[in-house]
């Protein structure tokens, strides 16, 4: 199998799987759900990774106080700044827009 192909071969798991999660409609299925597919650490790694986002957003602390709050490494709290900043993607500045607008 060529690598291209494999290449696509994934892509197509990961769209089915976004798929799956549109399907979900409540904090309680999205629960169920991640329960079954994720371990408990990386449910809590995401989870971190999303309040730290939050955290950043609203650009009042440090990265040692956002370490002191939220117990994600420095490392992480970079990683995440660098993608809510500066990386193309801007998936975590979608979702901020949208709460915002709630």
């Amino acid at each position: 199998m060529d690598h291209h192909h494999n290449k696509n071969k994934i892509k197509d798991a990961v769209y089915e799987f976004y798929e799956a999660l549109l399907l979900l409609k409540t904090p309680e299925e999205m629960d169920q759900f991640f329960k079954d597919i994720c371990t408990p650490q990386e449910i809590i790694d995401i989870a971190e990774r999303w309040r730290v986002c939050r955290i950043l957003d609203q650009n009042t602390l440090s990265y040692r106080q956002i370490n002191d709050l939220t117990g994600a490494s420095l490392a992480t709290i970079g990683r995440v700044a660098r993608f809510l900043r500066t990386e193309p993607h801007q998936g975590y500045q979608l979702v901020l827009k949208r709460m915002k607008r709630k």
